[in-house]
């Protein structure tokens, strides 16, 4: 059976999902309550900054369009994904009175549709959301019940922003959390159809999906930052790599390679946060989420602690350029940004702060203001920089960076948190090439060390003396 899909809510997931539905031969009904978005996806062009998106969509612009109804759209259609934003509140539990109000549409639209509908929530909610607070709200406005009447699911995406049309296309595996058995099959059955790859499928419980969606975002951050910690130490240890450390421990089956790159701390609209929600969903039932918490904390202090090794180096009369504003490569997002956190506590040392980055540079501006200079032009950026902060390891800067630089005779200090521009920058003669996560000075390294085991051995003889 070839079925027809509508998307409601066309932000960056929302309209991405559209584009990529759509570019596999099925129709697709985009629907928001933003005028203008519904005007962009109808002309062909994309609602939001996307990469990739604005060509998806022109390519199958014969199979998408878009409607503020979600009546129109739900009739139009057979399953329905609902990509609405589920935000933070003041507790770090996740609002959904933008899902409640998308619910409340959908189920006036269930109401007068004589067929079968699935509805399919992929925004990221706590457990229980989806069976206690949104289906009764599907359920009173259609006047009819989920499982003989109408299915609703529960199934997030697992994807990247900058590679949404490619991650969606392509998962690791398909989570979907069912009201029922009916349900879970039709989304099971689209997603087979939908996707490149075929993924393996897991079903489950609502509420095991809603927390699974959680647990795998929260176990990704705490490999992040194990591997920053590890960074922090190779610095300190002579001959200190945390590449050479990674790549070896990556290797075991039980760790596996992925996100296992010290650098700048993880940021964007969803990790931060779901670390933060999985501890108050564990206040919230009577138990502990530690780990969640400590990485959440260990994380935000991540800037602060490496502005105390750069001390040195920025202040009053020093130029710092930033490279890299956007909270990842490839990416237009600034929300919970390192670079971002890092220019504006380099700009507060009284350092002169220029930045620069190829994708989140009108954004960058607005966020940064009086702050910071953003530049166009990666040249123009480190014109007369004394200090290179290099904050997310961006491709273009690969050439670049070290072709501006050896444009210019000045001394400059390269900071570079991931160790990407090593190759061309270590050994330019003017150019002094710190790399984060390896030792810089293993005399002094060396030093600290002997003079702890020293101590400790020394500590150890006197116990055993006294002893005998």
């Amino acid at each position: 059976m070839t079925r027809a899909y509508s998307v409601v809510g066309l932000g960056k997931l929302g309209a991405s999902m559209s584009a990529a539905i759509a570019s596999r031969g099925f129709s697709v009904i985009g629907v928001d309550v933003n005028e203008q978005a519904v005007a962009a996806l109808n002309q062909g062009r994309a609602p939001i900054e996307e990469t990739g998106l604005e060509d998806c969509i022109r390519a199958n612009r014969a199979r998408l369009r878009a409607t503020t109804s979600c009546l129109d759209a739900v009739l139009g259609s057979d399953v329905t994904f609902v990509v609405v934003p589920t935000p933070s509140d003041a507790t770090g539990a996740f609002s959904l009175s933008y899902a409640e109000s998308a619910f409340q549409e959908i189920g006036r639209a269930l109401a007068v549709k004589d067929s079968y509908h699935v509805v399919a929530l992929t925004s990221t909610v706590l457990p229980c959301s989806s069976r206690y607070k949104l289906l009764p709200i599907l359920e009173n406005a259609s006047g009819k019940l989920a499982g003989p009447d109408f299915g609703l699911c529960y199934s997030p995406e697992f994807i990247a922003l900058g590679s949404v049309i490619r991650d969606f296309l392509n998962p690791d595996f398909v989570l979907i959390g069912e009201a029922d058995a009916r349900a879970g099959a039709v989304l099971e059955a689209c997603y087979a159809a939908i996707l490149q790859n075929a993924p393996p499928c897991r079903r489950m419980s609502l509420e095991n999906a809603e927390l699974a969606k959680l647990a795998l975002n929260t176990y990704v951050t705490t490999k992040i930052t194990y591997a920053n910690m590890l960074a922090d130490l190779c610095e300190r240890i002579p001959g200190g790599d945390v590449d050479v450390v990674c790549d070896a421990i990556g290797l075991d089956s039980r760790i596996g390679r992925k996100y296992l790159t010290g650098g700048l701390g993880y940021g964007g609209p969803c990790f931060p946060r779901d670390n933060v929600a999985l501890g108050f969903l564990a206040r919230a039932l009577g138990t502990q989420a530690q780990i969640a918490e400590v990485t959440d904390e260990a994380n935000r202090g991540r800037t602060a602690r490496l502005l105390e090794r750069l001390e040195a180096l920025i202040g009053h009369g020093v130029t710092v350029a930033v490279l890299g504003l956007a909270y990842k490569p490839l990416s237009h997002v600034i929300e919970e940004s390192a670079g971002i956190d890092l220019a504006v506590a380099c700009a507060r040392t009284g350092a002169t702060v220029v930045a620069y980055d190829p994708l989140a540079g009108l954004a960058a501006r607005g966020e940064l203001q009086s702050f910071v200079e953003v530049f166009d032009s990666l040249g123009d950026c480190l014109r007369g920089a004394d200090v290179v902060l290099i904050a997310n390891p961006d491709p273009s800067f690969r050439g670049a960076v070290s072709a501006a630089l050896q444009a210019s005779s000045k001394p400059v200090t390269v900071v570079d948190f991931w160790r990407r521009l090593a190759p061309e920058l270590d050994g330019l003669a003017n150019v002094r090439y710190v790399a984060c996560g390896r030792a810089s000075d293993d005399m002094e390294g060396g030093q600290m060390l002997a003079r702890q085991w020293t101590g400790v051995l020394s500590a150890g003889l006197s116990q055993a003396a006294s002893d005998d």
